[in-house]
């Protein structure tokens, strides 16, 4: 499997973890931009970077996800799957807006 379908696979189980929480998911397809997934429930929206492996995001990466997330008014984070089913996530903007957890 190469690496582009390895971190397909990764958005694809996060979009599948997000909607059984209940938000509707989009993924940016052949993303190689800042957001790979965009969510939103109930008001809230949420933009994601996906990461696996040893994969890091690059500085440049995560101040433009962050400038999407102030624009959206909207939660930007960056989820690491670490392996064996370990996910790291890490809130890098707080939107304004009100909604769940």
């Amino acid at each position: 499997m190469s690496r582009y379908e390895r971190g397909r696979a990764r958005e694809y189980r996060a979009m599948i973890m997000l909607r059984d929480e209940g938000w509707y998911v989009a993924r940016s397809a052949a993303s190689h931009g800042p957001v790979d997934l965009f969510a939103a429930k109930k008001g809230r929206i949420l933009l994601i970077q996906v990461k696996s492996g040893a994969a890091r995001v690059k500085r440049g990466e995560l101040k433009q996800l962050i400038e999407w997330g102030r624009n959206f008014d909207g939660d930007a984070e960056v989820w690491h799957f670490k392996g064996r089913g370990v996910i790291q996530k890490r809130r890098i903007h707080r939107g304004s807006r009100e909604g769940p957890p």
